[in-house]
C-alpha cells in the first residue's frame, strides 16, 4: 500500500481578519502546488483516494494536483483533517476501505510531519534526514506501508521511499 503526506502549500497572511480556516494560498503557494501536481503526474502516482482538509489553503493546494491526475479520483474534503494531530490522521487512515491501495492526504503541520515521522520505521536515509529536519509547505512524503489492511497502520511499521518539497522538483 502507499500513502502520500502532502502538506498544503504556502498560504497567505496578507487578509489578518480572515479566520485561519479561510487563509488562501499565497501566489509562491499556487506556483508550488502546479509544480506538486506536475511531479504527481510525471511520477505516475495516482492514488486511490484522497483525503483532504477542509481548509481553504488545503482545497487550493488539491486544485491542480486534481486537474493533473484527472477527474476520476476519489477525494473526500473532511473538517476532521483540519488540525488532525497525527495520532487523528492515524485513525482516520485506519478507517480506510481494505481494497483501497493508495491514499493521498492533503493536510496540516504538525500532524502531517509528526504523522510520516511516526510512520516510517526505516526509509531512505536522505529522505528521512530531510523529513526530520523539515516537512516545508507543499512538500510531499511517499510512505510504503505494509501490505495489510489499513486498520493495522501502526507507528513504525512503514518505509519512507521518497521526500520531495517544491524547490526539489
Amino acid at each position: 500500500m502507499q500513502l502520500y503526506l502532502l502538506r498544503h502549500a504556502k498560504s497567505s497572511w496578507d487578509d489578518e481578519g480572515l479566520a485561519d480556516h479561510d487563509r488562501p494560498l499565497a501566489p509562491r503557494g499556487r506556483r508550488d502546488a502546479a509544480r506538486v501536481a506536475r511531479y504527481l503526474m510525471d511520477e505516475g502516482i495516482q492514488p486511490a483516494l484522497v483525503l483532504c482538509s477542509s481548509a481553504a489553503r488545503a482545497r487550493e493546494t488539491l486544485e491542480p494536483v486534481q486537474a493533473a491526475l484527472g477527474g476520476t479520483l476519489d477525494v473526500r474534503v473532511e473538517d476532521g483533517l483540519y488540525g488532525a494531530s497525527a495520532a487523528e490522521l492515524l485513525a482516520r487512515l485506519r478507517a480506510v476501505a481494505p481494497e483501497v491501495a493508495s491514499v493521498l492526504v492533503v493536510g496540516h503541520n504538525p500532524g502531517m510531519e509528526d504523522l510520516a515521522a511516526g510512520l516510517a520505521g526505516d526509509g531512505d536515509a536522505d529522505a528521512t534526514a530531510r523529513l526530520r529536519t523539515k516537512f516545508p509547505t507543499g512538500a510531499l512524503a511517499t510512505i510504503r506501508t505494509p501490505a495489510t489492511p489499513w486498520a493495522g497502520l501502526t507507528w513504525g511499521c512503514a518505509y519512507l521511499e521518497r521526500f520531495v518539497a517544491p524547490r526539489d522538483i
